[in-house]
């Protein structure tokens, strides 16, 4: 199946959500591609907000058992502990200054100072759930609101 036909059947704002969700990529991504495909910068933001705050409960929410039970396996044990020490080694700010901290880390619109990485640290730290997913989804609007902003005027 070819490309076109994938944006025939999902249709570009559904595109635009989902790329959205991917780590990494998140919003950052998702708002420049959705400008790529001709939509204005309100929509373009509103569907790669969305898209990029819909992992951010079940991070928040799933990630230290999941995390927990990898660490007991022979297979994902090195996996876990590799992401557990990426993600911390980047939660200085969050440590120093809490909500704060991880509001200013996930409002920075650059690779891996996103919603996943920021979930992964208030998960890591345990966060209060409730103020952290606020302050990430927060932080995440500004992200957007920057990376609107310089395709606006670049």
């Amino acid at each position: 199946m070819d490309l076109s036909r994938i944006f025939d059947i999902l249709g570009e704002e559904l595109i635009v959500m989902l790329s959205a969700m991917l780590p990494v990529w998140e919003l950052k991504g998702a708002i420049p591609m959705a400008r790529a495909f001709g939509m204005d910068s309100l929509k373009a933001f509103l569907l790669s907000y969305i898209g990029s705050g819909i992992p951010v409960p079940l991070l928040l929410v799933f990630l230290r058992p999941v995390m927990d039970y990898l660490d007991r396996t022979e297979i994902f044990s090195r996996f876990s502990q590799w992401l557990k020490q990426r993600s911390l080694n980047r939660s200085d700010v969050v440590r120093r200054y809490s909500l704060l901290g991880l509001f200013i880390f996930t409002a920075i619109p650059l690779p891996t100072t996103g919603v996943w990485t920021g979930s992964i640290i208030a998960a890591l730290l345990r966060l209060p759930l409730l103020p952290a997913m606020v302050t990430i989804l927060a932080g995440n609007a500004v992200a957007g609101f920057l990376i609107v902003f310089v395709l606006h005027w670049v």
